[in-house]
């Protein structure tokens, strides 16, 4: 090969790399070039659902774009996210779940048509919002302990949002930590789990607060504990499940947006920066505060660590406790 021949190809390379590049910033800056639609792999009413729906027009009127909201439940969120995994890579369709219990997905699934760690990338965190142990205003009892031993004299179903969720997988910590006994009775999502606990049907369900909580003012269930390390100002006379002897114990709900794997990174920080602007409003962060959530936001980068920490803690409990669903 000459000289010539070997800078010529060098040349061709760079101004290859450069036109990549300059396509990239192109359509960064113009996107997005259409609607935007937020898939909530979960039936209406749940802790997605409500901040999907809360950051939709405001995302609207930042974008000069339609949003719209669109809920595909199914086994576990996982149809939603596969669509949104199979999507095209232009960051107009958006994956907002639960990114913890996505993160227990391949754990727990022994077929799974996508891989959430390489087909799907962070955008950013919005909210966490932690797990309430709730029970039906009839249950005799007032707290973990008295719950523990309710359990071990009578039968105790306990309502699980989905097998394999991360509210399935924080009651049996809990049951393991505590002792408890109970029958897990499966839904397909965490509101006709709620609402068949609030009927009586089942007498336990953890769920997340921002979701829960309501019912708890209403008077429509009772609280005994909240799975976060320390009291919330919000609901300060409510005990955590660490100070009733699950030391340290923690777990929640994660609200984050995901897109196709394949985005290109100047579309995802330009969501990323879009979206922590909407969450970070003094408007909807008052307004989730006031249900029991915490605005939390992350970096792309930040959210897919954690995704990485997530599965990683789940992956122990999904093991030691043999749950699998095909």
């Amino acid at each position: 090969m000459t000289q010539t021949t070997s800078n010529r190809r060098h040349w061709l390379g760079a101004l290859g790399l450069l036109l990549g590049s300059w396509c990239l910033g192109v359509s960064a800056q113009s996107w997005p070039s259409g609607p935007i639609k937020i898939i909530v792999p979960y039936p209406p009413g749940g802790s997605s659902d409500i901040i999907a729906r809360a950051i939709s027009q405001p995302l609207s009127d930042a974008l000069k774009q339609t949003v719209v909201v669109e809920n595909r439940p199914g086994a576990n969120g996982n149809l939603g996210a596969d669509a949104v995994a199979k999507s095209k890579p232009d960051g107009l369709t958006l994956l907002l779940c639960d990114t913890g219990a996505l993160a227990i997905s391949p754990s727990v699934y022994t077929k799974l048509a996508f891989d959430p760690s390489t087909d799907l990338r962070g955008v950013s965190m919005l909210a966490y919002s932690p797990h309430m142990l709730v029970v039906h205003p009839s249950v005799p009892a007032n707290n973990l302990q008295e719950l523990v031993a309710l359990s071990k004299k009578m039968p105790i179903n306990f309502a699980v949002t989905a097998m394999g969720s991360a509210p399935h997988l924080a009651g049996v910590a809990v049951q393991r930590a505590s002792g408890a006994s109970w029958v897990y009775i499966p839904y397909k999502g965490g509101v006709q789990a709620v609402t068949d606990t609030m009927a009586g049907q089942t007498q336990v369900v953890m769920n997340g607060m921002l979701a829960t909580l309501p019912h708890v003012q209403s008077g429509k269930l009772k609280v005994l504990g909240i799975s976060k390390g320390s009291r919330m100002p919000l609901v300060g006379h409510i005990p955590t499940l660490a100070e009733q002897g699950l030391t340290g114990f923690e777990s929640g709900t994660w609200q984050g947006v995901l897109v196709n794997a394949a985005t290109p990174k100047p579309i995802v920080d330009k969501l990323h920066a879009e979206l922590v602007k909407v969450i970070r409003s003094p408007e909807i962060r008052s307004r989730l505060t006031g249900q029991g959530a915490e605005v939390v936001t992350m970096r792309p980068d930040e959210q897919d660590a954690f995704f990485k920490q997530e599965r990683s803690r789940w992956q122990k409990v999904v093991m030691e406790e043999g749950i699998r669903l095909d």
